[in-house]
């Protein structure tokens, strides 16, 4: 069967007026042609490889990282058609799914300032809740005008799930490493001796476990990265399927975002245990389901500027919760492997998208290693040479000149490590990185800032959390938010506090696998400021639903604005106003459905409506403040 051209895409990442990023994974090295329509006229750009580079990840298999400068501004809140042509071939010839009906093609909008958009995390293939960014291929199925089209879609952490992976979706995995030929890896530290061996092994398959070295010394590595971290406070979690190679991880993203590689592979099930068959059938209904919906999501990723950073699972859970955390997994060549991996492949499938200029001399490396893979093999050296430049970058975060500020913080890279004791959790940011968020805020009247976890989440939950780190077991409860360490919450507070930062904040946040909204007013600073906490989470992911709603319960409760608990919590200077959703039983602040967030701006950079959009189908959740 011939390879169709183009495998996933195109993606758009960052659009400006004189600026255009797309993103795109051909079967090949493509010639491409962009066409823009702009008020009824034609503009052609033959790309070329100042503006398109193309790095190989396998015989069959080019990501295609488009970064076209314009000389002439594109006009801003107006529809803009494009196409991208292959050999004189138009996206309506090589993906007629990306069109909305009655369209020869798809469009974009340039939004003179942000008066909504739409954000989300927490997206995992295998879990039971609808698709959530099929909410957003209904709004934009239903925008009459430009302006009812949201400035941007968010995404704000776990894209993927590397470490959780669904046995039906690691065995059409293994079917795409195969068809497209992704490079193969050798591998140290490990029970087999190369990616292939891995494939094959028969222990690939939900034991994972058995191919790290039997040796005493590597109990905790083991716990870490398969075993699956026991976690009965919240939830369960396995990691039994993790991801290991680049390939892998490759593969990955192109099936979770695009539904053409789907239809190259026909994967059986390999051998397995009765229990394990039962699993795998139970996994493949909800696999099915996933991949039935992806038209549409690749139709929502063609029209929507669409941003991106990651959270823990797009790499590994608890992705450096502490300073005992990163000494067990960087010091071990195989799980530093791991690590590495799946970051380059985030480099390459997302991170570059953001913000292609500071990613030049990590993708030249990258090119180099992937363009000399010998035997469809990557040199392990210059591999590891990589993953190390890679695993010590500092560039992840990024801010947008929109209106309002769009900041969007990388809170897994650099943080500030426990002082006390190497194994209390690490704030998510360190002194230097909170500095350069202040310097990026100063004199802003209003700004958006993107941290993946909240920075105001539920009392209850953080301080089950703080009691677990006391006890010295912070990774049975992913104990990481922004109050579990001192000095990072007294900082991020004071800059709040700052007289010259904005005076309106809307946080925008996911990770915790339920949605709320909170209205914070920090006292000590005349005239504000005032920050809205909005958390939509997830896309395709939701909270146990009994826990949760004890959980709610007891902490309206235990944290009642007349509570003395207040007084125990960094929030005593604060006060907290949450919105109720709109179609909540009585007394109800958190909202679990799967789904997105949307939100509306007015001229001051205030949130003036807040929804949720429920993956289900049931109506849009409005979250309402208070009378």
């Amino acid at each position: 069967m011939r390879q169709p051209a183009v495998l996933a895409g195109p993606l758009l990442r960052r659009l400006e007026p004189h600026r255009l990023v797309f993103w795109l994974v051909g079967s090949r090295e493509l010639a491409l042609t962009l066409k823009l329509h702009v008020a009824g006229q034609a503009r052609l750009v033959t790309l070329d490889q100042g503006q398109c580079q193309v790095v190989p990840v396998g015989r069959h298999a080019f990501i295609h990282l488009i970064d076209v400068p314009l000389d002439d501004a594109l006009p801003e809140d107006v529809e803009i058609g494009y196409d991208l042509l292959i050999d004189g071939h138009g996206i309506a010839d090589w993906a007629p799914h990306l069109l909305y009906a009655n369209a020869h093609g798809p469009t974009f909008v340039l939004h003179s300032r942000i008066r909504q958009l739409v954000h989300g995390s927490c997206r995992k293939p295998h879990h039971r809740a609808d698709e959530g960014l099929l909410c957003v291929d209904r709004l934009l199925a239903g925008a009459a005008t430009p302006t009812e089209r949201p400035a941007l879609l968010m995404m704000s952490g776990d894209q993927i799930y590397a470490d959780d992976v669904a046995g039906p979706m690691l065995r059409a995995i293994h079917a795409l490493v195969e068809r497209l030929g992704l490079f193969d890896e050798s591998l140290e530290g490990a029970v087999v001796d190369d990616s292939a061996s891995l494939y094959g092994h028969r222990a690939s398959y939900y034991h994972r476990a058995d191919l790290l070295p039997a040796l005493e010394s590597n109990e905790t590595l083991r716990e870490r990265f398969f075993g699956g971290a026991k976690k009965p406070i919240f939830t369960s979690s396995t990691a039994d399927n993790h991801l290991v190679t680049f390939a892998e991880v490759i593969a990955m993203y192109l099936l979770v975002w695009s539904p053409t590689p789907w239809t190259l592979i026909a994967p059986q099930p390999p051998q397995l245990s009765a229990d394990e068959q039962r699993r795998y059938a139970r996994e493949q209904v909800q696999i099915e389901r996933f991949r039935d919906g992806l038209p549409g999501v690749a139709r929502v990723f063609a029209h929507l500027s669409t941003l991106m950073i990651f959270d823990d699972h797009d790499i590994t859970d608890d992705w450096n919760l502490s300073a005992q955390w990163e000494e067990t997994a960087y010091g071990h060549p195989f799980s530093k492997r791991i690590i590495g991996n799946a970051l380059l492949a985030y480099l390459l499938c997302q991170g570059w998208g953001n913000q292609p200029q500071v990613f030049g001399d990590l993708l030249s490396q990258t090119q180099t290693l992937t363009a000399h893979a010998l035997d469809n093999c990557l040199d392990a050296t210059k591999q590891d040479e990589l993953l190390e430049t890679l695993l010590t970058f500092q560039h992840w975060h990024y801010v947008l000149p929109t209106t309002p500020a769009l900041v969007v913080l990388d809170t897994r890279t650099r943080r500030w490590r426990s002082e006390f004791t190497l194994k209390q959790p690490s704030g998510l940011l360190d002194w230097e990185a909170l500095s350069e968020l202040q310097q990026a805020l100063l004199d802003h009247p209003s700004a958006i800032i993107v941290s993946p976890a909240p920075i105001f989440g539920v009392k209850l939950i953080e301080t089950v959390q703080k009691v677990f780190s006391w006890c010295g077991y912070p990774l049975l409860v992913d104990a990481e938010n922004w109050m579990a360490h001192r000095g990072a919450a007294q900082v991020i507070l004071n800059i709040f506090r700052h007289s010259r930062t904005p005076g309106n904040y809307v946080i925008l946040s996911g990770d915790v696998h339920y949605s709320f909204v909170y209205e914070v007013l920090i006292r000590h600073r005349n005239a504000g400021p005032k920050i809205w906490q909005i958390t939509s989470s997830g896309i395709k992911n939701e909270f146990p639903p009994r826990l949760l709603e004890w959980f709610d319960r007891l902490n309206r409760w235990l944290y009642s604005p007349r509570s003395p608990l207040n007084w125990f919590t960094r929030r005593r200077t604060m006060q907290v106003v949450p919105h109720i959703p709109e179609h909540a039983e009585a007394g109800e602040r958190l909202w679990n459905s799967a789904g997105i967030g949307q939100v509306f701006f007015n001229e001051q950079g205030q949130p003036e409506a807040i929804y949720q959009h429920n993956a289900d189908g049931t109506p849009q959740t409005r979250m309402v403040a208070p009378q």
